[in-house]
């Protein structure tokens, strides 16, 4: 399994409250360092530093990686960034202590904040994308940065209605929501409870194909962990959505 299948591996069972062992945990961690800088495709930062400097995607110029919600990105700025973003933020979870994860995380913050899409307000094309993946990042490794994290809150906000986007942009922002201390989080989620909760108690989902079977149980999760913050809900924070015998799609069941 390359780097790239790993990090979305464990995305999705992260998000479905899934955990792992010591003996995993150090597997993983030891297959991402080993697989820092394997190429030196889009490291070519100039004085802005868009593109990663520890992990780059290894594959040709050209080739886009999709995202943990399947969407297949338009720029390299977009894939790239999420890439190395999503790696080091699972080596940070899973090896704090690390210093050679702390250095990387410690450069990666010092480099967004030289970047339009990880520090400043911009909606343009699919830097409004890469803001959020910069978000769930700060999310994780830098939840003490609190004017940092609501600017890109911010930007979002401002940016969302500029033009028709595709579903990924909200799901994401939800996920990213999901992953905020509450307390930064709440009055973005308040804005999107009601809707929430009518998705879980009143909405199901296609399972036909391979990205309905891949994606749809983790954007029912992303849900769960959002509402489950709220301590009248948190009967439900573990758990998981479940497919209709008779219809084979997929619900979840919000009775106490």
């Amino acid at each position: 399994m390359t780097s790239y299948e790993l990090m979305i591996k464990i995305n999705h069972h992260l998000i479905k409250g899934c955990e792992f062992s010591s003996e995993q945990i150090s597997a993983i961690v030891s297959q991402f360092l080993s697989d820092k800088n394997t190429s030196a495709y889009v490291n070519n930062n100039t004085g802005k530093k868009l593109y990663p400097i520890f992990y780059t995607p290894p594959y040709n110029y050209g080739k886009k990686l999709k995202t943990i919600l399947n969407q297949t990105p338009k720029t390299q700025i977009f894939s790239a960034n999420m890439y190395e973003l999503e790696i080091l933020r699972l080596l940070y979870l899973f090896a704090p202590e690390n210093a050679e994860v702390h250095t990387m995380i410690s450069k990666t913050l010092e480099r967004l904040k030289a970047t339009c899409f990880g520090y400043m307000d911009d909606g343009v094309g699919e830097c409004f994308d890469t803001s959020l993946v910069v978000l769930r990042f700060l999310a994780a490794v830098a939840p003490s940065e609190t004017e940092w994290i609501q600017s890109r809150i911010d930007n979002y906000n401002h940016h969302y209605a500029d033009k028709k986007r595709p579903w990924f942009s909200l799901w994401y922002y939800w996920l990213s929501l999901s992953e905020l201390p509450f307390d930064i989080a709440y009055p973005e989620i308040e804005k999107y409870k009601d809707e929430i909760l009518n998705r879980l108690v009143n909405k199901s989902c296609v399972m036909n194909s391979e990205h309905d079977r891949l994606i749809h149980p983790v954007i029912l999760c992303i849900l769960r962990n959002i509402i489950s913050k709220y301590p009248e809900y948190a009967y439900i924070k573990t758990r998981q959505p479940y497919v209709n015998d008779k219809d084979g799609r997929l619900y979840f069941d919000m009775s106490n």
